[in-house]
């Protein structure tokens, strides 16, 4: 089961804002685990599984340990000192922010992981221009780079199966990596230039007519904002403000990690 067939893919985008933008009113633990284990409930009915959550999300499970050192090393001091070095300062506080954010990290990137799953680009243009009446230059412009991102696991697949052709990959993976990013970045590179160029060439650029008068775009797709839509919505505000109630009411809530509502 996907509900996000059901949806419009801008919905998507406003889906992730009620979702997230709450939660970064407070940072505490008890708040970012609610949203994150109702988020891990949900995912499955977005057409997310356990797995292709791990495969989709393994680099948020890699920014979250580096975000809460930085807080554990440098987070406000408070509390009872457990360590200190220089500039380097682990205290109750510290300790207690650190796991906030890492557990924050991954109650706010993965309902992107999971909202952005099987994005058509073409479908968030008909409804960037159709719904949210954007510039067509906008549109388009975010139409092919959306259609951009969806081909940069093709193309790491690509360049990894060339080096090995080539008898280039006998290194190991991590002495491999740096070579294959920049090649990566070398490829999207030349594919948006001759990109920029089709479009260009083929009229997407241009706003007004010979006679100077505006062009008036069709569209082959109508886009709707339904029920379905309006249901996504209010369970994801739902999600964020369940979450900051569970808070506030076991005296957790913290804002901005700095301010404790007990005190």
């Amino acid at each position: 089961m996907n509900v996000l067939r059901y949806i419009d893919p801008t919905t998507r985008i406003l889906a992730m804002v009620l979702l997230t933008t709450p939660l970064l009113l407070s940072i505490d633990v008890v708040s970012a685990s609610v949203a994150l284990a109702l988020t891990i409930l949900l995912a499955p009915l977005c057409g997310v599984g356990p797995k292709a959550l791990i495969r989709r999300g393994w680099p948020l499970l890699v920014l979250a340990p580096l975000t809460g050192i930085s807080m554990l090393f440098y987070g406000r001091a408070g509390g009872e000192e457990y360590f200190s070095f220089w500039l380097i300062q682990v205290t109750q506080n510290s300790v207690s922010l650190s796991i906030a954010v890492m557990v924050r990290v991954l109650a706010v990137g993965l309902p992107a992981v999971i909202l952005t799953n099987q994005l058509d680009p073409t479908r968030l243009g008909d409804g960037l221009a159709q719904l949210w009446r954007l510039p067509s230059r906008f549109v388009i412009g975010a139409v092919a780079g959306v259609r951009l991102v969806t081909l940069f696991r093709q193309d790491w697949n690509a360049v990894d199966r060339a080096r090995r052709a080539r008898g280039l990959a006998e290194d190991s993976r991590w002495i491999r990596l740096p070579k294959q990013m920049f090649a990566l970045l070398v490829l999207a590179l030349r594919r948006g230039s001759k990109l920029a160029t089709a479009m260009e060439a083929r009229g997407f650029g241009t706003t007004t007519g010979p006679d100077g008068e505006p062009v008036q775009r069709t569209w082959a797709r109508q886009a709707h904002f339904g029920w379905a839509d309006l249901a996504v919505l209010g369970v994801c505000l739902a999600v964020s403000l369940t979450a900051l109630a569970v808070a506030i009411s076991t005296g957790d809530f913290r804002l901005l990690g700095v301010v404790g509502s007990g005190g």
